[in-house]
């Protein structure tokens, strides 16, 4: 055969494979409003810079006529491209080729584009639209998906793993995207469950939607299992593209550096917070007041929202951002804040991003359901995030901080390596009410007016005890200072922590209260 007869072959080969399931099979998944799994690729990485591998990877599967049904390929794009101009690995699930279903070629593609993407250092982005283990080839699919989590488990701390739900993802399937970093998911389109609802129906008697079980909206806003929600695949994309900008390549390296901007003139840090402690105001008003271009990246903002995480940059750098929502429960901590924020502060330190903790809290939320739902267990993560972090952590407290609340918020304590307080802010046991209600219970009881004998005691506990002096004097508060000092000071500290070198005892690993 010739050369030009052995290219006119390639050429037919690749034409048959990049037919993925057919036409018909297309048709269908454009009408379900998705991209093909190559227009995902195209759409994502830079323009013409994806390079595809294992295009003539076939299934081996030949039992319950598989040959017939998989013509071409087996259901995964794997390959590398890149995302402004840097280097990613990237595999994408074709719905339109037996339902994305994963049997063994498929995994050891995924597998080859993930042990890439390790040797390179360099992040992994994996979309997934499958309908789970493919049951025709039995056991090898259920080892397929445990030689991903394997790589998922290594992988995680040194490359970042971004995963992104563009059609159901069922069964074992979902654990691949619960090991990884972020989990991207589109209204009516992102689908994750263990059980599907024919299952349920089965079991439990039960009817449920799909959408409802494990759609998008449900994943945002009930479960915490992703990080960010779209109304479309472009939102999706352009979600990520964002992220991207924010974090390193891999756990060597710092994040890219930007040109540093002011904030914008319109947020006025000392007209955001009240004088009231008990009036609520919206802690993301004081982040962009003090980050670059007021500018500021918010995670997992549909969960837990009494607690913000996300990224910001001061003088160019990134940097994550821990902070007591008072808009939501008084920014209290519970169950789900806890692990929220505690994942969040293991990702930063595992990439070199330095944390700025911003405190208002009142403790931990009290009650039966909060105890019985193990809020002890979860709230030590925070505890054992904080203490483990070695990157640069920066603390300021704005209003209260009480009991454990103020301890577990990276406090001095749990070796923040600069504590700020601002002139207003009340750290103590407990809150003044509360705490002249036990310690001066006999004197307002006995009192010929106890309403005028507790305001008192109350204004007396506040003066000895709620206010940022007394940690000041135990070295507990580097400094008290002024909140239209705050970005200054956050700049001064971020840039003296630059070389931050800290040590921690010799072990295997620790053991995080999971």
């Amino acid at each position: 055969m010739s050369l030009k007869r052995k290219i006119k072959d390639l050429q037919k080969r690749r034409e048959e494979v990049l037919s993925g399931g057919g036409e018909k099979a297309i048709e269908k998944q454009v009408a379900m409003g998705k991209l093909t799994a190559r227009e995902r690729i195209i759409e994502l990485l830079d323009e013409d810079s994806f390079h595809e591998y294992d295009l003539f990877v076939e299934h081996e599967a030949r039992d319950f006529d598989m040959d017939k049904k998989i013509l071409h390929g087996d259901g995964v794009i794997i390959g590398t491209g890149r995302l402004y101009g840097a280097p990613v690995c990237i595999y994408a699930q074709d719905f339109t080729v037996a339902g994305g279903s994963l049997g063994l070629m498929h995994a050891r593609k995924i597998s080859k584009i993930m042990d890439h993407a390790m040797k390179m250092r360099v992040p992994l982005i994996g979309i997934n639209d499958s309908g789970g283990a493919r049951v025709q080839e039995g056991v090898n699919s259920l080892a397929g998906y445990g030689e991903i989590f394997y790589r998922n488990t290594l992988a995680s701390g040194v490359i970042p793993q971004i995963s992104v739900i563009l059609g159901p993802c069922a069964g074992g399937a979902v654990y691949s995207p619960a090991l990884t970093d972020f989990v991207f998911v589109v209204d009516k389109i992102s689908k994750m469950f263990i059980t599907g609802p024919e299952v349920i129906k089965t079991v439990l008697g039960e009817e449920i939607s799909m959408e409802d079980l494990g759609g998008a909206k449900v994943h945002s806003e009930i479960t915490g299992n992703a990080h960010f929600y779209a109304e479309s695949e472009a939102e999706c994309f352009s979600q990520i593209k964002k992220l991207i900008t924010y974090i390193p390549w891999n756990n060597t390296n710092k994040a890219k550096q930007f040109p540093p901007k002011n904030p914008k003139p319109e947020y006025k840090i000392d007209d955001i917070v009240p004088g009231d402690p008990k009036q609520p105001y919206d802690i993301i008003d004081v982040i962009k007041a003090v980050v670059d271009d007021s500018e500021f990246f918010e995670v997992q903002k549909l969960w837990a929202s009494n607690i913000v995480i996300g990224f910001g940059r001061l003088d160019g750098e990134t940097i994550g951002f821990v902070a007591n929502q008072p808009l939501v429960l008084a920014g209290v901590l519970d169950v789900d804040s806890s692990d929220k924020a505690a994942r969040f502060i293991r990702y930063c330190d595992a990439f070199n991003i330095p944390i700025v903790t911003l405190v208002d809290l009142p403790g931990y939320l009290p009650g039966v359901d909060q105890e019985h739902a193990g809020v002890i267990r979860h709230g030590a993560k925070i505890l054992y995030a904080y203490s483990e972090a070695t990157v640069p952590k920066i603390t300021v407290i704005l209003r209260k901080a009480y009991g454990g609340g103020y301890i577990a918020m990276n406090s001095r304590h749990l070796r923040a390596d600069f504590v700020f307080a601002w002139p207003g802010a009340e750290i103590a046991v407990m809150g003044p009410e509360g705490a002249a209600n036990i310690i001066f219970r006999k004197e307002i009881a006995s009192a010929e007016n106890p309403e005028e004998m507790r305001k008192k005691k109350i204004a007396e506990y506040k003066e000895k005890f709620a206010n940022p002096y007394v940690a000041a004097a135990k070295g507990y508060v580097d400094s008290v200072i002024e909140p239209e000092e705050t970005r200054r000071i956050l700049l001064h500290s971020i840039q003296v922590s630059a070389h931050k070198a800290e040590t921690r005892p010799i072990k295997k690993h620790g053991i995080p209260p999971f």
